[in-house]
């Protein structure tokens, strides 16, 4: 396992760590659901370090992102940010990410922790374009600032105008005290903030220093527990769970992101099964009778017939209601459609709603 740089200040907080895509990591502090709330109503910050970053350097740099990358990344310019996908070579996802067009030569990429070398060997594997890749994760430390108070507490930090900032946007510039912070208008939560990238060297330092700024906001650190329950309330993917190396993009709703003029890893075939009509479809439930989804429980009709599977489940903090993702067959994706979640051998009532579910 690896250490993230802030471990022992988590440890020093009371954290519970526990192993995650390879890393000691803080899953929670003080319980879940009080830390859901905190980052809802207020702020809270996650050390998401065990992230995968890359930088992508050389004049063939688009050229191998469009390869690679579902997206148009060619409409990127300085200072913006995209979500895309990795698409394999059998219809499924290597991994989902973000690009960041640093200049027309520079791009940074953020995957996931799990597959930081899965994916470098997958980029590398197509690059005919004499493109320089650094992978700069071990030395990166990733912070995401997130809630409503988030840009009043990080703006005592920082002369870059904060508010001004549109979503999936980024600046670089100084942040308490420390040059070359990179600092992005993204996030995995849905309660609005920014995501900062910076040497591991200054991890205690800009740590320290947001805690200070927001400790009149009630500022708290908040663990990979509640960022898998936020993210779950607005209706966000985890790889792993809801898509991975055998899930369509398409029957995972991210048609958006898949731009088949770019010419793409696996586009045509892609486009084939788009033509032909999906099969299944990723949909949000709620439950109507009590119980809580599981990944993997299976997912019925009236009658018993399995008609698909849960990927992601749980409690909702907000609406105090369990939810859930999972893929059905297209005949019961649609909103209102009443199925059944397969909880210890009995069938649950639950319905199709739309996402987000907060």
């Amino acid at each position: 396992m690896k250490d993230i740089a802030l471990l022992e200040k988590h440890i020093a907080l009371g954290a519970k760590i526990v192993p995650f895509a390879g890393f000691n990591m803080p899953v929670q502090y003080e319980g879940i659901n009080a830390e859901h709330a905190a980052v809802r109503n207020g702020v809270g910050v996650f050390d998401v370090s065990h992230m995968g970053e890359f930088i992508l350097k050389g004049k063939g740099a688009l050229d191998l992102i469009q390869r690679v990358t579902s997206n148009d990344a060619s409409k990127l310019v300085d200072g913006k940010v995209q979500y895309s996908y990795l698409p394999n070579e059998d219809g499924g996802i290597v991994d989902d990410l973000l690009v960041y067009r640093i200049d027309e030569s520079t791009y940074l990429l953020v995957v996931n922790a799990s597959n930081i070398e899965k994916d470098l060997q997958w980029i590398q594997k197509y690059n005919d374009f004499d493109v320089e890749i650094k992978d700069i994760s071990d030395r990166t430390s990733l912070l995401a600032v997130q809630g409503p108070k988030a840009t009043a507490v990080l703006q005592r930090l920082t002369e870059i105008d904060l508010s001004s900032m549109e979503y999936y946007s980024f600046k670089k510039g100084t942040f308490a005290g420390v040059e070359n912070v990179l600092i992005s208008a993204t996030g995995y939560t849905g309660a609005g903030g920014f995501e900062l990238y910076f040497d591991n060297e200054h991890a205690v330092q800009i740590w320290d220093a947001i805690f200070e700024a927001g400790k009149d906001s009630d500022i708290k650190p908040i663990g990979l527990g509640a960022r898998d329950t936020l993210r779950l309330e607005k209706g966000f993917c985890l790889y792993g769970n809801d898509i991975d190396d055998t899930t369509s993009p398409l029957e995972a709703g991210l048609g958006w992101i898949t731009k088949f003029a770019t010419n793409f890893t696996n586009s045509k075939a892609l486009e084939a099964q788009k033509k032909a009509g999906l099969k299944n479809k990723l949909i949000g439930f709620e439950m109507i009778e009590r119980g809580i989804p599981r990944h993997n429980y299976p997912i019925t009709n009236e009658s018993g017939d399995v008609i698909g599977h849960v990927t992601s489940g749980t409690q909702s903090p907000t609406l105090q209601k369990a939810i859930g993702m999972g893929y059905v067959d297209i005949a019961f994706a649609e909103p209102g459609t009443e199925i059944f979640i397969a909880i210890r051998n009995a069938g649950v009532r639950a319905r199709v709603v739309k996402f987000p579910f907060v």
